[in-house]
C-alpha cells in the first residue's frame, strides 16, 4: 500500500492509499480519482514528505531512561520511598480502612492503597484526611 498526498485541479489538497503506484496510475487514468471535497477527477499528485525514521542520536548525548530527566523525578522517587517504608500498602481495600481509622474500630497507622473516584469522594466528603499520591503502585492489589 502507498499513500499520496493529492491535490484537484480546484486546489483542495487530500490524501487517498493506492494498492501500488501502478495501481494510482490506472484509476486516475479512468476518472475513478475524484477530489472528496468538490468531485474534480483532474487530479495531480501533490509534493509529499517522505516519512524517514528519525537518525540515531549519539548515546553520549541521551540521558539513561533510569536517571531522572527532571529534579521532581528525584523528588517523586524519594517520597515514594518514604510512603512504602512508613506505610502499609492495603491494596483497593484503602476506602474501608481508612474509614475504619477515622472511625476508631481500627488502630491508627499510616496507610496508603488504591480507592475509585467515587469512593474517595465520600471519604472526603465525610472528612476522612485523605490524599492523592502522584504515583501507581507498583505491586498488583489483586
Amino acid at each position: 500500500m502507498i499513500r499520496y498526498a493529492l491535490k484537484c485541479s480546484n486546489a483542495h489538497d487530500f490524501e487517498s492509499w493506492f494498492q501500488s503506484s501502478g495501481a494510482y496510475d490506472t484509476l486516475r487514468a479512468s476518472g475513478h480519482v475524484a477530489c472528496p471535497n468538490c468531485g474534480d477527477t483532474v487530479v495531480d499528485k501533490a509534493l509529499m514528505a517522505p516519512g524517514v525514521p528519525a537518525a540515531r542520536r549519539d548515546e553520549r548525548t541521551v540521558p539513561a531512561l533510569s536517571a531522572p530527566s527532571h529534579p521532581l523525578e528525584e523528588k517523586l522517587r524519594k517520597m515514594r520511598a518514604e510512603v512504602e517504608k512508613n506505610a502499609e500498602y492495603v491494596g483497593t481495600d484503602f476506602a474501608r480502612q481508612a474509614r475504619a481509622i477515622h472511625d476508631g474500630e481500627r488502630d491508627s497507622k499510616p496507610i496508603w492503597g488504591e480507592a475509585r473516584p467515587d469512593e474517595a469522594r465520600r471519604l472526603i466528603e465525610d472528612g476522612v484526611p485523605v490524599a492523592p499520591l502522584p504515583f501507581m503502585p507498583t505491586r498488583k492489589a489483586n
